[in-house]
C-alpha cells in the first residue's frame, strides 16, 4: 500500500504510545483517522492534537476485549468514512510475575486485551475490507498487529505477556497466509518492538478494579520495576518505531523490529528447537540482569513479610 491520502486508518490503543504515533503519521499523510482507547482523557487529548492538524477524526472509547464494542467501531467507521484501508490492532497491556502466581483475572485481562482484542479487530474489520476490495478494483489495504519481541522469545517472569504476544505473532502469520490464499489486495505486518518507551509498563492504570485491587505478588512487582526501567531507558522512540511500521506498509514487508540486533536471541531459540536442545539461558550474555531480578523479588518478598509480622 503506497497511496494514503483520503483513505482511512483505524487505530486501537490510539491514546498513547505507538497508537498515538500511528494516528499522527496517518493524519500527516492526510488520512481520515479513527482512534479508539479505553482511557478517555488520553483519547480526547490525541483527538484534539489531530484536529489541530485539520485531520478528520473519529475518537471513541472502546474496550477491545468486548466484541460488541469493536463491532460498533467498525460499523461507525464504515458509516462515517466508508472503507477502512489501514487497520492497526495495537491496544495492549503488560503484566508479569511467575507463571503459576498469575491469577485467573490476570490471565483474563491480559489475554482479553492482547489476544481477544486482535481477534475482535480482525473479525470486525477484515470482512469489511474484503467487501471494499470486491466493490473497488483499485482498493488496497493493510493490517498491522502489534506483538512484541516477547512474541518470539520466552523470558522468565513474563509468562502471561509472552503467551499473549506469541498468539499475536501466530495470528498475524496465519492472516498473511489466509489473505494470500484468497488473493486479497490486503497486506499484513506484525510489529515486534523490544524496549521502547511507551505506557506499557504502566498498564495497571487501566486495569479493571477486580484486577488492580488484587494483592500483588513479589515476582509481579519485581517485573513491573524491571520492565519500567528497561522500557524507560530505551533509545528507540515510539515515533521512530511507528515510522518504521509505515515504511513496512509501503514496502509490503511483514516483520517489523525496533531492535534487529536482538534477533540473535530469536536465532538461538530456533536452533534450540531444531536441535531438540533444552531452552538456552536468556541471561547468558547478561547474568547481572538475572541477579537483579532475583534480588528484587527477594527484597519485595522480605518487605511484604516484614509488613505482615
Amino acid at each position: 500500500m503506497k497511496d494514503f491520502k483520503g483513505r482511512t486508518a483505524v487505530v486501537t490503543g490510539g491514546g498513547s504510545g505507538f497508537g498515538r504515533e500511528f494516528a499522527h503519521l496517518a493524519a500527516g499523510l492526510e488520512m481520515n483517522v479513527v482512534i479508539a482507547d479505553v482511557q478517555q482523557d488520553a483519547l480526547d487529548a490525541v483527538a484534539a492534537e489531530l484536529e489541530a492538524k485539520h485531520a478528520k477524526v473519529v475518537a471513541r472509547r472502546v474496550d477491545v476485549s468486548k466484541s460488541e464494542e469493536v463491532e460498533a467501531l467498525a460499523a461507525e467507521t464504515e458509516s462515517v468514512f466508508g472503507a477502512t484501508h489501514l487497520l492497526f490492532n495495537n491496544a495492549g497491556v503488560g503484566s508479569g510475575g511467575l507463571i503459576w502466581e498469575n491469577t485467573i483475572r490476570d490471565w483474563e485481562w491480559v489475554l482479553g486485551v492482547n489476544v481477544w482484542g486482535v481477534i475482535h479487530g480482525l473479525r470486525a474489520f477484515v470482512p469489511r475490507m474484503l467487501a471494499s476490495a470486491k466493490a473497488d478494483s483499485g482498493y488496497a489495504g493493510h493490517v498491522v498487529n502489534t506483538a512484541s519481541m516477547a512474541g518470539l522469545l520466552n523470558a522468565p517472569n513474563m509468562g502471561i505477556y509472552n503467551v499473549s504476544k506469541h498468539a499475536v505473532v501466530s495470528m498475524t502469520e496465519t492472516l498473511f497466509q489466509d489473505l494470500a490464499l484468497v488473493e486479497a489486495p490486503i497486506g499484513s505486518s506484525v510489529a515486534c518492538p523490544y524496549f521502547v518507551p511507551t505506557g506499557i509498563s504502566q498498564s495497571q492504570r487501566n486495569a479493571p478494579a477486580d484486577v488492580s485491587g488484587e494483592p500483588v505478588s513479589a515476582s509481579k512487582r519485581a517485573q513491573q520495576m524491571m520492565s519500567a526501567k528497561a522500557v524507560g531507558s530505551g533509545k528507540v522512540t515510539a515515533a521512530d518505531f511507528a515510522a518504521a511500521v509505515f515504511d513496512a506498509i509501503r514496502e509490503d514487508r511483514f516483520y517489523v523490529f525496533s531492535h534487529p540486533h536482538a534477533l540473535g536471541n530469536v536465532e538461538t531459540r530456533m536452533k534450540d528447537i531444531v536441535g531438540m536442545r533444552n531452552p538456552s539461558d536468556p541471561f547468558a550474555a547478561r547474568p547481572d540482569v538475572r541477579t537483579r531480578l532475583r534480588a528484587a523479588m527477594a527484597g519485595i518478598a522480605a518487605q511484604v513479610a516484614g509488613g505482615n509480622a
